[in-house]
């Protein structure tokens, strides 16, 4: 069964003394100091042993071995353990039960448990393994001490018979010293086990609360600590809490949540926040005086702190973003407020475009070399891009420079001319349709052309054409177009492509 909410275990091991009646004062009293903690699941868990079969038959009866005389003198039947099953359940409990042999395993499925727990000393006992996996039953397993050669094994062992798993980080030293938690241990799993459900066994004094914080800091999603009620007879080992301490526990927990905040997704900021961080911006201010419907290049503004509330600030002006006045006029050294533009996010429609870019120059087999720089000119603006535009792909600029030119299909290049430079288109794709000083030409794969210094030429393709120009040194604003005063401003977008881009544009991805 899948919890949704994080799942805390409540060990009571032998904790309940042999005595029915006071293993359910534990459950109850664990279930009064859980009422508060509706943000988590609760489960409580017992040790099965059946210690006709589990203790070697020389071995029953002696005294001198902690663990053995810890095990009978806390001894309880089946009939008891379904008493105190039945008081979980009338808690609101989930049961779990660790069993130690075979035998036990049958009782857990008898008895209806909601899990299994495997105990960090039975994590490679197979032929317990291989009982376990025939109930079908969810699993926790705890690994303290098991090598990764091991773990590995127990995560394929029950992922190879669709069984749900779940592994706990646990250091079996009792109790467990800060020095000696081992906390990376959860960071290891979850990028071992991406999909497994990871949690954190915990032996440490159950007064230290800082391991817990930690384990939820990390993504464990399932917490085990041993638990007990003392008395004037029964005092709990080092490393068991009473009520108190779990309620400290849990509320640690819940502190460390609340610090961690939400899980695989980007938190919402509050409204405090963005008050706070756009006071400390600058604001976009008028250079020159601003006409109504203008559209607003970067050098009719500066930007200047501090900003007034509404104002445009400077993480509005993306390259990618046109703003453009509305019906009202600016004066010079005005704020420039959000109320008085119109903003256009060209975004979407430029990655569009340099999506189909990637696809011809993948189709077209041209290799790009690794760092190159594309620029995406739209003369006339961007929503008329796939109509007058290219892209450029600027890879060597020298005493002589290299670039590739992409033209998607049914795009043109305006008329222009260089002064400075000279140029050799080579076709390398598709087809060019050229005209030099007013005389067109169709250029096919392997054609090459040259054009000289001040001679007039512009460019289309009907199919789409990539080709390589290789001239002399490319100076900036070398560029004189016929209908420049018509053009878009501004009119050049640069695109630095990813590594997935280059993976596929160069066959590795």
């Amino acid at each position: 069964m899948q919890t949704k909410k994080p799942l805390f275990i409540f060990e009571m091991a032998n904790n309940h003394q042999g005595s029915v009646e006071h293993g359910k004062r534990i459950i109850r009293e664990m279930r009064n100091v859980c009422c508060e903690f509706k943000q988590f699941d609760f489960a409580f868990k017992f040790q099965y042993r059946d210690l006709d079969s589990f203790i070697h038959p020389e071995f029953k009866h002696r005294t001198d071995i902690k663990n053995v005389k810890r095990f009978q003198d806390t001894r309880l039947s089946m009939d008891q353990f379904d008493e105190l099953l039945r008081e979980v359940r009338s808690n609101g409990f989930l049961a779990i039960c660790t069993p130690f042999d075979e035998i036990s395993v049958e009782h857990i499925v008898e008895q209806k448990y909601d899990y299994i727990k495997i105990a960090s000393c039975s994590f490679n006992d197979w032929p317990l393994l291989e009982k376990i996996a025939e109930s079908n039953l969810p699993v926790i397993a705890s690994g303290a001490g098991s090598s990764i050669d091991d773990i590995d094994q127990v995560v394929h062992f029950f992922a190879n018979r669709n069984i749900e798993f779940s592994l706990m980080h646990c250091v079996a030293e009792y109790p467990t010293l800060n020095a000696n938690l081992q906390m990376n241990q959860i960071d290891f799993y979850h990028s071992r086990f991406p999909d497994l459900k990871i949690g954190f066994s915990t032996h440490e004094y159950p007064d230290n609360l800082l391991p817990v914080k930690i384990a939820v800091a990390k993504g464990a999603v399932i917490f085990e600590k041993h638990v007990g009620v003392p008395t004037e007879e029964i005092v709990l080992n080092g490393y068991s809490a009473n009520p108190e301490q779990v309620r400290n526990w849990l509320l640690a927990a819940m502190e460390a949540y609340e610090i961690c905040g939400v899980v695989g997704e980007r938190y919402q900021s509050t409204e405090k926040e963005r008050t706070d961080l756009a006071a400390l911006k600058r604001g976009v201010f008028a250079k020159k005086d601003l006409a109504r419907d203008q559209i607003i290049c970067r050098d009719d503004i500066y930007l200047a702190f501090p900003c007034k509330p509404g104002q445009l600030v400077a993480s509005d002006l993306s390259k990618y973003s046109q703003i453009q006045m509305k019906s009202q006029s600016l004066l010079k050294n005005q704020p420039v407020m959000v109320d008085d533009v119109i903003i256009r996010n060209n975004s979407q429609s430029i990655y569009a475009f340099v999506k189909k870019i990637v696809d011809l120059l993948q189709e077209s087999n041209v290799v790009v070399p690794l760092g190159s720089i594309c620029e995406i000119s739209h003369h006339y603006g961007i929503d008329k891009f796939e109509r007058t535009g290219v892209a450029m792909i600027d890879c060597v600029n020298r005493e002589y420079c290299k670039k590739i030119l992409v033209v998607l299909p049914g795009q043109s290049h305006p008329v222009h001319y260089h002064v400075k430079k000279e140029e050799t288109f080579v076709i390398l794709h598709g087809d060019l349709t050229i005209t030099l000083n007013g005389e067109e030409k169709i250029l096919h794969k392997g054609d090459i052309m040259v054009v000289e210094r001040n001679v007039k030429h512009s460019f289309s393709s009907e199919t789409g054409c990539i080709f390589e120009e290789i001239s002399t040194t490319h100076y900036l604003n070398d560029s004189y177009y016929e209908q420049e005063k018509d053009f878009a401003d501004p009119r050049k977008t640069t695109i630095h492509f990813t590594k997935e881009m280059f993976k596929k544009i160069n066959g590795n991805g």
